[in-house]
């Protein structure tokens, strides 16, 4: 049995290594100043390269991220949804005695003993009606459902839309999709559904988008009395541009348009891509929600409110989706009415809404011109067979179009990935050591012969070898050279036997061994 091979010298594995200075601090010479000097440059440069190492680890372990801006042109765009509200919710001439009787305090106009709560400051005409629809003696209460009301009482669409015209073309009511939001009876011009096509522009500017005018109803408006959710000081109407993939939440993220102007907005589509975590903050895959498809951020507010509704209420709003019974009056004003105003304005921890990680929205541009102008106010009001002051009052125009063909997109990228760590480390190893990948793998293969070589001098490593007499010469140690007469152990052996080169006496080198004669 003999030991493994030992492993070379550190010496001359120094002297081979491609690691830079290594050879001139384990050199053969005696310990000087020199391997000294390169001994500390070399630890230098190493705890440099540690501390570089280190710093790039730990900005990778950051996940940073950039954010990519750029423009698109396109040949054709598919135009956004166009939700509008009328500011007034109900019109006063379709609120009948019924009404009255179970909502006319959760509109203002009645107090809790049924009785108009201010006389003086209401309209000679609204209050007359008003009383006669106020007298409940003899009168017997039908049943009263929220829902019915608000699609039976709020603006109809075929009185409000005077004209419409989207890229020069003629549009109808029938364009128009009603959706119940929070300000009641709302509209959607272009909103995809019922198999009807998403319309697409295929030009920018005015005159290549929607074009539409309105008649807001004024002398519809209920008398305010007080201050609820259902009634409002404003008169126009709400709009907000959206995708057709996410519903309206237009009394959080509509624009306002008031009468007797035309407003001209200018959209550009916007499309963001964000990333998931750890880079970012998106959400990457689509929510649990019962009632949307798509997940969107006002699609999760509008989920996460109905939900908050129905626990806390038993009920919900008109405005939101699921199968729970929709509040009665009484619980629209005792319940549900404060629990959502307290919902978004205060309670942040309830609806948290992540970022979707791919969303497309719309960025505006609004300006606006006065109509109608001194020359044209007669006609209007001969074409419209209304008075010059309530075309004034009660006319609005809106127009939406893009700006120019082309969409933005603004993209989250990562900004430090495992290439550019490995990119990084690769290189400031090459600066302060001069290794490499090939590098590091010498190390451990010397670092492997040493454990190696040392397991097999505590025995671990064995080998048993056969002994072949006639083929392989017989080993001897140097020992045994000194102690015996090198002449009589030869004489001592059978003729043609052969011997290992390192029991020959030391020769100088002479390219062969020679023969010598005892």
């Amino acid at each position: 049995e003999v030991d493994s091979g030992q492993p070379v010298s550190i010496q001359a594995f120094a002297s081979s290594s491609t690691l830079h200075g290594l050879s001139h601090i384990f050199s053969y010479e005696r310990l000087s100043l020199k391997r000294v000097v390169w001994a500390l440059c070399f630890l230098g440069s190493l705890a440099l390269l540690a501390l570089v190492c280190t710093n790039r680890i730990q900005y990778y372990f950051l996940y940073p991220h950039v954010t990519k801006l750029d423009e698109v042109a396109a040949t054709r765009l598919t135009f956004p949804a166009v939700t509008f509200c009328n500011l007034n919710e109900f019109r006063f001439s379709r609120v009948t005695k019924n009404d009255l009787y179970h909502a006319g305090e959760l509109l203002a106009l009645l107090n809790n003993r049924y009785e108009i709560p201010d006389i003086q400051t209401a309209d000679e005409k609204q209050l007359e009606i008003l009383q006669d629809k106020a007298n409940f003696r003899n009168f017997k209460p039908k049943p009263f459902n929220m829902l019915e009301f608000y699609d039976r009482a709020g603006h109809d669409i075929r009185e409000m839309l005077l004209s419409c015209f989207f890229r020069g073309e003629q549009c109808t009511p029938e364009d128009f999709k009603v959706v119940f939001t929070r300000y009641g009876k709302c509209y959607t011009f272009n909103a995809g559904q019922d198999g009807k096509p998403r319309l697409i522009t295929m030009k920018g500017g005015t005159g290549n988008g929607l074009e539409i005018m309105l008649d807001i109803q004024q002398d519809e408006y209920l008398p305010v009395w007080g201050e609820t959710d259902e009634t409002s000081f404003e008169a126009g109407i709400k709009v907000q541009i959206h995708s057709q993939d996410e519903p309206p939440l237009i009394d959080q993220l509509g624009f306002g348009v008031a009468p007797g102007f035309q407003t001209f907005v200018s959209c550009q589509e916007q499309r963001l891509i964000y990333l998931p975590p750890p880079w970012g903050d998106c959400k990457a895959v689509a929510g649990d929600s019962e009632f949307y498809d798509t997940y969107s951020i006002t699609a999760c507010r509008i989920d996460c409110e109905t939900r908050y509704l129905v626990e806390n209420c038993n009920c919900r709003m008109v405005h939101m989706p699921g199968d729970a019974p929709y509040c009665t009056p009484e619980q629209y004003k005792e319940c549900a009415d404060p629990a959502l105003d307290f919902l978004v304005e205060k309670d942040n921890e309830y609806c948290i809404c992540e970022m979707p990680c791919n969303m497309t929205r719309y960025g505006k541009e609004l300006s606006m011109v006065k109509i109608p102008s001194k020359a044209s106010a007669k006609y209007l009001a001969k074409k419209y067979n209304k008075s010059e002051q309530y075309i004034g009052e009660n006319i609005l125009v809106l127009d939406i179009f893009f700006e120019a063909l082309n969409y933005e997109t603004i993209e989250q990228k990562k900004a430090y990935e495992v290439a550019g760590l490995l990119g990084d480390i690769g290189g400031q190893m090459g600066l302060f050591i001069g290794a490499s990948i090939l590098t590091v793998l010498e190390l451990f293969d010397y670092a492997y012969e040493v454990i190696k070589h040392r397991l097999c001098r505590r025995g671990k490593c064995r080998k048993n070898h056969k002994r072949n007499n006639t083929d392989k010469g017989v080993a001897l140690s140097m020992d045994d050279v000194k102690r015996h007469n090198p002449c009589e152990s030869i004489r001592g052996h059978p003729a043609g036997m052969t011997y290992a080169a390192n029991i020959l006496p030391h020769h100088p080198a002479r390219g062969t061994f020679e023969d010598f004669t005892c």
